[in-house]
């Protein structure tokens, strides 16, 4: 339990820093990623997904 809420404080703290740091880049990023196809953005989230469970089985082999 403890390592999902750090986990998710590491995701925050990243998230919160991206919005501080460019604000203005994000609401251009979001612009573009409303005009990609449903298609295109189910591939970009089924490929943060593998990726996401890539590095947590990597941690877990390392003994992280």
């Amino acid at each position: 339990m403890a390592t999902l809420v750090l986990a998710l404080g590491l995701v925050l703290c990243i998230e919160g820093l991206v919005f501080a740091l460019a604000p203005s880049r994000i609401e251009d990023l979001l612009r573009s990623l409303a005009e990609l196809p449903v298609e295109t953005r189910r591939a970009f989230g089924l490929g943060a997904l593998a990726l996401g469970v890539l590095l947590v089985w990597l941690a877990r082999l390392l003994g992280v």
